[in-house]
């Protein structure tokens, strides 16, 4: 199924569940848990059953329907059909809409065959003993992912991807109406300062990414923590409160309905938008040549997953090529999977700063845990910037 074939309400309801409501602050997993260090921060002890069963080789087989925890509408229902057809299972769907809420789940005892967790979490997830090992041999197409994106056969949130394999990738940047404030931007951050944009701007309402913007301004790592950077990109943020409109992340919707002349905005959505604007010349995307903030989505089976054999199955099946594609046409987000790079390309040819390319990767702008006291010093620098 293709985006030109879903109705104005399907995207955004997808694109609201999707990105608007992810919330990476840490807030709501100190409530959770933490524990010294971020990174096993926000889980509860998996236990010893856990920690024995966790490398346990999974055998990929059919071992009961899927249980499956993702984003609402993050997957082709052609693809779930395809996969229930040619398996004969069902794919049981439940959904959350942050990953704040995705461990609040995993902590309560919910059991799932597959979740999908953002690169910090899966981190998390990893030094918290609370995936399952996964054989990278046994999936039909790994290659074209191991094989030809470098940066994902080792990741720094996951040694060797011995537990995870990547979903989607996404950047931030900016997105603008051209036929509201031109289009002579400077390809910079500083643009969100444009005095013709004053009182039209929004930034994304979340934590790292806004923090992440005005340390890249300055000339900071995206997750610093130091005292004196987050005094500098307080102080930073504070001089762009005249000119916001507000936080939001329904940057999707804000530009559409000319709420929004600029905004702070995900590359997927900027891709999205594009299949519901009318008149795409109007609307221009752009990625800041100081930097962008990168992130991406993991396959993961949980240590407690019911039916792992299953999972293993469908992460081989969503790794079809075709499957890619329907995907990627579907979403709106690119894959890092070889051969389906002219589908996105094809995709988001009006704003094509929405490719993530490999080198990209390799810049190192995710954003990274911090131990308890740095989260909390950003939490804090969060709280003081929406205050002022």
């Amino acid at each position: 199924m293709s985006p030109e074939a879903l109705s104005p309400s399907t995207w955004m309801s997808r694109h609201l569940s999707r990105r608007s409501l992810l919330r990476t602050g840490s807030a709501a997993a100190v409530g959770l848990g933490l524990g010294t260090a971020a990174s096993g921060c926000g889980f509860d002890s998996g236990g010893s059953a856990s920690q024995k069963t966790g490398d346990e080789p999974i055998e990929m087989k059919i071992d009961g329907d899927l249980v499956y925890f993702n984003w609402a509408d993050f997957v082709d229902p052609a693809v779930f059909a395809g996969f229930e057809k040619e398996y004969d299972v069902k794919v049981v769907q439940s959904n959350f809409d942050s990953m704040e809420g995705m461990v609040a789940k995993l902590n309560a005892g919910n059991k799932y065959d597959i979740i999908f967790p953002t690169a910090k979490w899966a981190e998390r997830l990893v030094q918290g003993n609370r995936l399952r090992r996964i054989d990278h041999s046994q999936l039909r197409n790994a290659d074209a992912v191991f094989g030809h994106y470098d940066y994902f056969a080792d990741p720094w949130y996951d040694q060797g991807s011995r537990h995870t394999v990547p979903f989607t990738m996404y950047k931030t940047g900016i997105g603008w109406r051209k036929d509201k404030i031109g289009d002579d931007l400077s390809g910079s951050w500083d643009d969100l300062w444009l005095s013709r944009a004053k009182g039209r701007v929004f930034v994304l309402d979340d934590r790292d990414e806004v923090l992440g913007m005005a340390a890249l301004k300055r000339g900071l790592d995206v997750s610093t923590s130091d005292s004196d950077d987050l005094s500098e990109i307080t102080s930073t943020l504070r001089s762009l409160r005249p000119h916001l409109r507000g936080f939001s992340s329904n940057s999707y919707n804000n530009l559409l309905t000319g709420n929004a002349a600029m905004t702070q905005a995900w590359s997927g959505d900027m891709a999205a938008m594009l299949n519901e604007a009318k008149d795409p010349s109007k609307f221009g995307f752009e990625i800041a040549k100081e930097g962008a903030p990168l992130n991406s989505d993991c396959y993961a089976i949980p240590s407690n997953a019911p039916h792992p054999g299953t999972a293993m199955l469908f992460i081989d099946y969503l790794l079809r090529p075709e499957n890619v594609r329907k995907n990627i046409e579907y979403i709106g987000y690119p894959m890092p999977v070889k051969g389906s790079e002219d589908t996105y390309s094809a995709l988001v040819e009006p704003f094509p700063s929405c490719v993530v390319s490999a080198d990209e990767l390799k810049d190192d702008l995710y954003f990274h845990n911090g131990d308890k006291q740095a989260e909390r010093a950003r939490d804090a620098a969060w709280t003081r910037v929406k205050a002022s």
